[in-house]
């Protein structure tokens, strides 16, 4: 069973997103945010790899 959570987005990343939303024909942006979140819980040998490195795209 699904529920709706609040996601708080920088507007790149929503833009990117929507993107790939349109470019797979997915729904909607929720569905490629499970999608990017089953594709992490089925790589967990990579976990490190997808999580311990910071990223700042937005950082100066």
């Amino acid at each position: 069973m699904r529920q709706e959570y609040d996601v708080e987005l920088k507007e790149f990343q929503k833009e990117y997103l929507d993107g790939i939303s349109e470019k797979y024909d997915l729904p909607d942006m929720g569905k490629a945010i499970r999608c990017l979140i089953d594709y992490a819980i089925e790589m967990d040998e990579r976990e490190g790899e997808i999580f311990a490195l910071e990223r700042c795209h937005s950082c100066s």
